[in-house]
Parts: structure tokens; sequence; C-alpha cells
């Protein structure tokens, strides 16, 4: 799976998440660049994206994502 797929399928969840079907992600953007993304937010988004690709994350690695394009490539790199 590619990071265009990657990036396709998580604005897919960010969308359910944030109930916003508008919503279109960049790999530039950060959850400051889209209303709603909170704290709160951020947990579903993680926990949707690890149930959507199966994969986990470790905390360490949640908190030192910067923006879209990194959480795209960290799943990437989880990926089988």
């Amino acid at each position: 799976m590619g990071s265009e797929e990657i990036l396709a399928q998580l604005t897919d969840i960010v969308r359910e998440v944030l109930e916003d079907e508008t919503l279109v992600l960049r790999p530039d953007m950060t959850a400051e660049d889209v209303p709603g993304w909170d704290s709160m937010a951020h947990i579903n988004i993680i926990v949707a994206s690890e149930i959507q690709f199966g994969i986990k994350f470790r905390a360490a690695e949640t908190e030192e994502l910067r923006d879209v394009g990194g959480f795209v490539e960290l799943i990437e790199a989880k990926l089988p």
C-alpha cells in the first residue's frame, strides 16, 4: 500500500471521527490546521487508524508526530 492510498484512508478516518465529510487532508497539515482535531479527537484517530490498518502504535511514536505526512509515513513503516 502506497502513501497516497494511506492518505486517502486516513482522510476517511479523520472525516468520520470529526464528522466532516468535506475535509481534505494534505501531508503538510497539522492538527492545528483541522477544526475539531483536539487531543480527544487525536486519540480517536489513532485508535481508528490502528483498527483500519491492523497495526499498533507506541505512545512515544504518536507523541512525536508533527504533521499528516509524518503520520502517513509511520503507518506505511508499520505495514507488513
